[in-house]
């Protein structure tokens, strides 16, 4: 066997320094414990040898396997496998912290792959590997062992960022793993608990609500409580924006208080707002609120143009000229202009744009007594209030709000670039008199969003990860028309030093443009651009959140698993013997050496 000539270069040091201390122990003029002396020499050079060129025994292993532990393994899987290939395996233990005393650490899977050239299957054991780290694998067959039984928070969903006046929405799956007493699940915000609701299964289904106050950035929190003990607790970040302002042009035949609190409530959350409300045949009155008066007499399109969404009753669409139809059909398919008809029993006047896709139902006069539920996606509390009828929808059409017997109520239709709406619901302004302002100012804001003329898309940032946590890379994605003359920066709310987050354009859409950066710590962070609104966005910690991460890596991996049995048959393999043994030697020799010469 060839060796480099640092080798023997090293090999004839050892001998001479063997051979100064036999010479020197022979020519001392005391010689009593001569052969300690030389044997301690002797020992001592050997020592420092075995060191350097540490010998090695044969032990069972694999040199192609490798095995990697994340968090949530079961030491029995461990056992298992090391039995199954040998103590020779080699383990590690994947994360960005220290390695621990019996296991090597493994921040990324390409330092293995460069360490073991040979490495053609990895066993990962516990919750799994990262979907940044899969991509890494390469050649490597992946081999996942099935982890803990996870208690938690399966999985949830809510809207990140939402509108001032819109309900935050918490649904989810929570599973426990032993079951026993009931899981309350519940929602606290500042201070105290917003909702909850009860499981008595071990594992269900939730849903929870929550109106948010003010608008601003806000992190509550979800948490499962059984038996009195906190078993779970998540965090759930909202941002709440205040909303767009729009322009409103509301129609009315005749003096009613449904217009009448409909036009004081947009005033109040700062739309630009215009009343036209009939007085007699030929006289109308008009009122406005956060705009300057003008004309509103005739419905021209250029009236039109000046309004995103336009609110009439039954009565004045009945009333309007040809001319005046006419171009409010053409603005509304053309523009994208949103109309609201206010209806009842009766049926739509012919002028109503879209009528075909709607049919008024009218309901006896018995049943139109008293107030009934009505439904909607958003909405807030149990809303009640005199249904005269309900709608029979055409196919293309879609219900909006539903009576108790999830018949339509409310309905849209798409006409064009715009969007037409009927209701009939005549009487909603009850709602802001009996201590429910909420529930009106989500009904509402649920119709205009719907309706609203859309507005020119503006720069916008993406999160592209369902999870961004600390410590991992996070894709933002910034869809524009333009590619930044200025690159954006990221930092968060703590005040540290902003980063510079470098933009490459999409190939294949030029409105895409996508950087990465890796959060160092968790919390609130924002993008910045030059000539934009600061965007929000929240980065989790490493153990928030596990049981949809935990889903995630499952099915990332899935499609990597090895397609045939790995080969576990272990080999015979030379593994070097501990230095630790050779340096204890070492010392002892050298230590006599010491303590002969002062006896």
């Amino acid at each position: 066997m060839s060796h480099p000539p640092i080798f023997y270069l090293f090999l004839l040091l050892c001998l001479l320094l063997a051979a100064g201390l036999t010479i020197a122990a022979l020519r001392r003029a005391n010689r009593q414990r001569l052969v300690l002396r030389l044997a301690a020499g002797w020992l001592a050079v050997l020592a420092l040898w075995l060191m350097v060129n540490p010998p090695r025994y044969t032990v069972r292993g694999t040199s192609n396997e490798a095995v990697v532990l994340t968090p949530g393994y079961q030491p029995d899987s461990l056992r298992r496998i090391v039995r199954q290939l040998g103590p020779a395996t080699q383990l590690w233990r994947y994360g960005t912290t220290t390695a621990s005393a019996d296991t090597p650490s493994l921040s990324s899977v390409l330092l293995l792959r460069e360490r073991y050239p040979a490495l053609r299957h990895l066993h990962v054991l516990g919750q799994g590997l990262p979907t940044t780290e899969l991509t890494n694998l390469g050649p490597v067959k992946l081999i996942s062992h099935q982890p803990a039984a996870f208690q938690g928070f399966q999985q949830a969903g809510w809207s990140r960022r939402l509108e001032a006046g819109q309900p935050l929405l918490v649904e989810g799956v929570f599973s426990a793993i032993k079951p026993g007493q009931p899981v309350w699940i519940s929602l606290r915000g500042p201070g105290q608990n917003t909702d909850s609701v009860q499981l008595k299964a071990r594992a269900g289904s939730f849903r929870l609500r929550f109106l948010p106050k003010s608008a601003g950035l806000a992190v509550y929190q979800l948490r499962a409580r059984r038996g009195g003990k906190l078993v779970a607790a998540e965090p759930v970040p909202v941002e709440v924006v205040a909303p767009q302002p729009l322009r409103v042009l509301l129609l009315s035949s005749t003096a009613s208080f449904e217009f009448k609190f409909l036009k004081n409530h947009l005033g109040e959350r700062q739309h630009r707002v215009a009343l036209r409300t009939g007085v007699s045949r030929g006289l109308t009155q008009t009122e406005f609120l956060n705009q300057p008066a003008h004309d509103l007499s005739r419905v021209s399109s250029s009236l039109l143009a000046r309004y995103d969404v336009i609110v009439a009753d039954a009565g004045t669409l009945a009333a309007l000229a040809p001319a005046e139809t006419q171009a409010l059909n053409t603005t509304i398919r053309t523009t994208g202009l949103g109309l609201i008809v206010l209806g009842d029993a009766a049926p739509l006047p012919r002028a109503t744009p879209a009528r075909a896709s709607f049919t008024v139902v009218p309901h006896a006069a018995t049943a139109t007594d008293r107030p009934q539920p009505v439904r909607w996606p958003q909405q807030i509390g149990q809303p009640t209030t005199l249904i005269p009828a309900t709608i029979r929808l055409a196919a293309t059409a879609r219900p909006v709000v539903a009576d108790g017997r999830q018949q339509p109520v409310v309905a849209a239709q798409r006409l064009g670039a715009g969007m037409v709406m009927v209701s009939v619901l005549p009487q909603t302004y009850p709602w802001a008199l009996q201590n429910a302002a909420s529930t009106y100012a989500a009904y509402w804001g649920s119709l205009l969003r719907i309706v609203a003329r859309p507005v020119a898309p503006a720069a916008q940032w993406q999160v592209l990860a369902a999870w961004p946590r600390a410590h991992e890379p996070v894709a933002l994605r910034l869809v524009s028309g333009t590619f930044p003359t200025q690159q954006p920066s990221v930092s968060d709310l703590r005040q540290t030093a902003p980063i510079t987050l470098a933009l490459r354009q999409d190939a294949r859409l030029p409105e895409w443009k996508a950087g990465h950066l890796w959060p160092a710590a968790p919390g609130w962070h924002q993008v910045r651009l030059a000539n934009q609104a600061p965007q929000a966005f929240y980065v989790f910690g490493t153990t928030d959140w596990q049981g949809p991460e935990r889903t995630i890596r499952e099915q990332a991996a899935a499609s990597l698993q090895a397609s045939t049995s790995p080969s576990t048959s272990p080999t015979l393999t030379s593994q070097s013997y501990s230095l630790l043994w050779f340096f204890i030697l070492f010392v002892l020799a050298a230590g006599s050496l010491w303590l002969e010469e002062k006896l």
